[in-house]
């Protein structure tokens, strides 16, 4: 089992930037997929991106590309995600998940940290 928990969540104004980071415990940090997800009032919850066990492969949905990256430590057993050119719709709050795999069109995960919240305003 993997337990987690974010940090780096809070208020910027549109345009602006923000850097998430998740840390992790337990045992075998690197051999999970990691990535993020996020709701938003009154939505689902949507992928935000993964990253693969090594880190060298990433894969994010239209909706954030070219603007998140996501990036791992497995030394440090932590995992980040870096948002830039913020807009309001990417309020909602940010979940760091473990071990994920594909489901469809999207993807699903085994483990989930508690979330932080982002606010973008305009």
């Amino acid at each position: 089992q993997v337990q987690l928990v974010e940090s780096g969540g809070g208020l910027v104004q549109a345009g602006g930037s923000l850097r998430l980071s998740c840390a992790a415990s337990g045992h075998a940090f690197s051999r999970y997929t990691m990535g993020w997800f996020r709701r938003a009032p009154g939505k689902e919850r949507e992928f935000v991106g993964v990253i693969s066990r090594s880190g060298d492969t990433t894969t994010y949905p239209d909706s954030v590309k070219g603007r998140f990256t996501i990036s791992r430590d497995n030394a440090r057993n932590t995992v980040s995600l870096q948002m830039s050119s913020l807009k309001p719709e990417d309020t909602a709050l940010y979940y760091c998940a473990a071990d994920l795999v594909p489901l469809g069109t999207t993807w699903k995960a085994d483990y989930w940290g508690p979330g932080t919240q982002v606010t973008v305003s305009s």
